[in-house]
């Protein structure tokens, strides 16, 4: 086998492996070849090889979201590492470990004017759980004669250089494994910055260096006895109780604990498309709920207990109602971090929502309540409007969403992009076998194709992304990936502009709002398809729609892209109809 010559690369290479980091996201360039060289020649590791430095973040992101195990990229110096910023940020608001290794120019060809350069130490400064500034080896001059002292023969000199060699090399040692570590035991994003001098091309037979691996510490589940007590006697005390799920992972509680809920006349449990949590006494579709509702109505709803977990929460109806109607009490149970996104919080239970689950739902009480059965009835009324309404609408972004919603394969995995696509699917209840993902960490558009690509390329289930016009365009990149399946599908709903903003207050149909706002074009994905490879097909009206969803995810002998035109002007006034509709 060929490794790289420099023991830095080796370094960093044989601990990915051992920490078991087995796929790698390569964007090419020369001052990190030493670590492509290792990587790609070591059996172990899945390589991919994606240019654009944004692009492979994402893509990354998608890998690492779907094995729920960290997944590294790897760039060149200067602005390539930049690039990752995005994906950085969602990794790390959205809980995935992305492990970035950047390459950098040694430190003495740092603030001279040397090309392709730029201060890299800490660049993700705010965004990132533990950042590694590895020293370079010694064997480069440059970096180590200000930190050796002058002696007066070799001997002491050359014992001198070898206690500095280890020095460096177990400094090195501890910063890779403290990082890799803080990826997994802390879900997100960590940097390691690694210094080569040339020449960066040399390979060796031979491995020079075998780095210690340090354990990854486990974090303890245990609730302490006082704050479990509490929790459960606070429970007992309430009539009204909340549960409120944001972005999870599929199948992350146990089934009875879902049913020990559902069962409890005073809880009503709140879940969001990401939630991945179904079960009919749940609610979901927050918004079609809430919307119609007065103030009277969200006095009535608002919960003397707040219970949340997971991720952040897509509605912002129910953050401005919770905002407003505060919660006595409001828990959020999360090993590592708890928002207080209401402004209410006052019990942050450091485990996991099924291991608090085991030990807290066993030793409450079921409560009598009307709380449950007012709420069961507001819903069972908005799915009969629900209904009704869009028997009749016109084709529009809503009806589009109906028909694609309804049609999307049994057991596959759903990625949704951003801004309207998430709000609009928010409004169905989803077919409870797919999985559903967004990138709602900072809810940007900017890499959900790329997201998806990933997802679709380590997840053996078919994977379909629904996005708007917008987002695709954006991320465009992502389709210049030699890695996906024949399966994969794409949905973009093509309205010709920035439509969440024609729902929000403004001034709309002016030239001003049109350009700077909405930002109108008469741009396809059709030369887009044709230059990747993917099948095309477009459509503009109800009937079609349903005609081509009747093959669009058979199988095929490359990925399929599917362009849905709606019409821009009618689909503001559609939804905003749709929630007078619902009262």
């Amino acid at each position: 086998m060929k490794y790289p010559k420099i023991p830095l690369a080796q370094t960093v290479i044989q601990l990915c492996k051992a920490k078991g980091i087995k796929h790698i996201v390569i964007s090419p360039g020369s001052r990190n070849a030493p670590l492509t060289i290792g990587f790609t020649n070591n059996p172990f590791f899945i390589c991919y090889s994606i240019v654009d430095e944004r692009c492979a973040a994402f893509f990354a992101l998608g890998i690492a979201q779907q094995l729920q195990e960290p997944t590294a990229v790897v760039c060149t110096s200067g602005s390539a590492l930049l690039n990752y910023y995005p994906a950085v940020a969602e990794a790390f608001y959205s809980d995935v470990p992305l492990v970035v290794l950047s390459a950098d120019r040694p430190k003495h060809l740092i603030g001279v004017g040397d090309g392709q350069t730029i201060n890299q130490k800490n660049v993700f400064e705010n965004h990132i759980l533990y950042s590694a500034n590895l020293k370079l080896d010694l064997n480069e001059k440059d970096e180590v004669e200000e930190e050796l002292p002058i002696f007066k023969n070799m001997e002491n000199k050359i014992e001198a250089l070898l206690g500095l060699k280890k020095g460096i090399q177990d400094y090195n040692e501890a910063e890779i494994n403290k990082a890799i570590n803080t990826a997994y035991s802390q879900n997100g994003p960590v940097h390691i910055n690694i210094p080569f001098d040339e020449p960066l091309y040399d390979m060796v037979d031979v491995l020079s260096v075998n780095p210690k691996t340090i354990p990854i510490e486990k974090k303890s589940l245990e609730i302490e006895s006082s704050v479990l007590k509490d929790c459960i006697n606070n429970w007992n005390a309430a009539s009204k109780k909340m549960v409120l799920v944001g972005v999870s992972s599929p199948n992350q509680i146990e089934q009875q604990w879902l049913d020990v809920l559902a069962k409890d006349d005073s809880v009503i449990v709140f879940t969001e498309t990401t939630s991945n949590l179904h079960h009919e006494a749940f609610f979901p579709s927050i918004d079609k709920i809430i919307a119609p509702l007065n103030d009277e109505d969200f006095k009535t709803l608002q919960p003397e207990i707040l219970l949340t977990f997971g991720g952040l929460i897509v509605s912002k109806k129910i953050k401005a109602f919770l905002r407003k109607h505060k919660p006595k009490q409001h828990w959020h149970i999360d090993l590592n971090k708890a928002n207080d996104t209401f402004f209410s919080l006052n019990q942050w239970i450091k485990t996991t929502p099924n291991d608090f689950f085991s030990k807290f739902l066993p030793e409450v009480e079921l409560s009598k309540s009307d709380y449950n059965r007012v709420w069961q009835s507001v819903k069972e009324t908005r799915a009969v409007n629900h209904a009704d309404y869009l028997k009749s609408v016109t084709f529009s972004d809503l009806k589009a969403f109906e028909i694609i919603l309804n049609n999307i394969p049994n057991h596959t995995v759903l990625q949704l992009g951003n801004s309207s696509t998430v709000r609009y699917a928010q409004l169905f209840d989803l077919n409870k076998t797919l999985e559903v993902f967004c990138n709602r960490g900072t809810s940007g558009i900017d890499g959900s194709t790329s997201t998806a690509v990933g997802c679709a390329v380590s997840n053996p289930k078919q994977t379909t992304l629904i996005s708007g016009d917008l987002s695709f365009i954006y991320d465009s990149n992502a389709l210049w990936n030699n890695f996906i399946p024949n399966n994969f599908r794409i949905i973009v709903i093509n309205n010709r502009g920035g439509g969440i903003f024609r729902i929000l207050p403004g001034h709309k149909n002016t030239e001003n709002f049109d350009t700077y706002f909405e930002t109108n074009h008469n741009l396809t994905a059709e030369h887009l398809c044709n230059m990747y490879g993917f099948e095309y097909e477009s459509v503009s009206d109800a009937a079609d729609l349903k005609d081509r969803l009747n093959t669009f995810y058979t199988a095929s002998h490359k990925p399929k892209l599917l362009e849905i035109f709606t019409p821009k002007h009618l689909n503001d006034e559609v939804l905003l109809d749709y929630f007078k509709a619902m009262g």
